[in-house]
């Protein structure tokens, strides 16, 4: 019994990297909104200096995410289905 060509399989259709950008932009969003909220919050700062905390903040949530969160957490080994 041959298997048909012409089945969608959605795995092999929709291309892998594009959860990686969705999820990209997805942190990007989130840090960057609340990155201008506590810059916001923060009195007596200059322009150039608020530029600054903006990005450090928005660069904070980045390497928390990527490199706390998702590398370290998420990569356990309880959570890997070992079927």
């Amino acid at each position: 019994m041959g298997a048909n060509p012409y089945i969608h399989i959605p795995k092999e259709s929709w291309p892998n990297w594009t959860w990686y950008a969705i999820e990209c932009i997805i942190v990007i969003a989130i840090s960057m909104l609340t990155s201008s909220k506590i810059t916001d919050s923060i009195e007596g700062l200059t322009p150039e200096v608020q530029n600054y905390v903006f990005m450090g903040i928005v660069g904070l949530f980045f390497l928390v995410w990527y490199i706390g969160i998702r590398g370290l957490i998420l990569k356990k080994k309880i959570l890997r289905n070992s079927y």
